[in-house]
């Protein structure tokens, strides 16, 4: 087994998966680098799992249905119209041979859903390195939620977000908490990570308890101020 980042527009991230049996992939914003990525592999079945309704995130599916006419799409309710299988919270979606567990994460949008399988999280844009998506909802206590059941998982938990928001998410960090050394030593190494052109995922829950803002919020208020200071930032 393989994961691999796909890069797509400006800063998006597609996560493949690569088995034996065939490929998943998470939140195809575009074909065409997913379709680069093919070329010269060997033939798989492939799979998509859709993680909110965004563009960003499912404006590859049709030209990717034509390339794969077998594709599967598994997603929430909010992307219903582009789903063969609709999940939720609680779900197993079975694919190759394995079982990829669905956790419901709204906040960001009505319905997205992450997906978590083998300690590998595939949050989409509900969690990132040292922040978290917009509330586009107005919903801050679901958001505020959902990241409370991602606090939960194992720090070993590897995680896998759909941006490069890395840099900017920890120089607000380090805004809110300008003494601490552990956040000042993240943005060191993400910024030698940029300028070499890496990218800097995945993080871990781990790393997440100690620099991100939103983990670091000791309750909702301060959860919602720092998410609308974030906001402006």
């Amino acid at each position: 087994m393989k994961i691999y980042a796909i890069p797509a527009m400006e800063d998006n991230y597609i996560w493949s998966i690569d088995l034996d049996q065939g490929r998943i992939f998470i939140d195809p914003g575009q074909a065409l680098p997913v379709l680069d990525f093919l070329k010269d592999k060997e033939v798989k079945e492939s799979v998509v799992l859709l993680t909110h309704h965004h563009l960003d995130h499912t404006g590859g599916l049709e030209e990717l249905k034509e390339a794969l006419p077998d594709l599967r799409v598994y997603g929430p309710w909010e992307t219903r119209d582009l789903n063969d299988t609709c999940v939720k919270d609680g779900d197993l979606v079975k694919v190759f041979n394995q079982e990829i567990a669905v956790l419901a994460s709204p906040g960001h949008t009505e319905a997205g859903v992450s997906y978590l399988w083998q300690g590998h999280l595939f949050p989409g844009d509900a969690l990132f390195k040292a922040g978290c998506g917009r509330v586009f909802t107005g919903d801050y206590r679901a958001q505020y939620d959902t990241l409370e059941v991602f606090k939960d998982l194992p720090d070993d938990t590897l995680v896998y977000p759909a941006h490069e928001y890395s840099l900017e998410n920890l120089r607000f960090a380090k805004s809110l908490f300008p003494g601490s050394l552990e956040i000042d030593q993240a943005l060191e190494e993400v910024r030698d990570q940029r300028q070499e052109g890496k990218n800097t995922l995945p993080t871990t829950i781990g790393e997440e308890r100690r620099i991100n803002p939103f983990f670091l919020a000791k309750d909702l208020d301060e959860f919602i101020a720092f998410r609308k200071k974030k906001d402006t930032f």
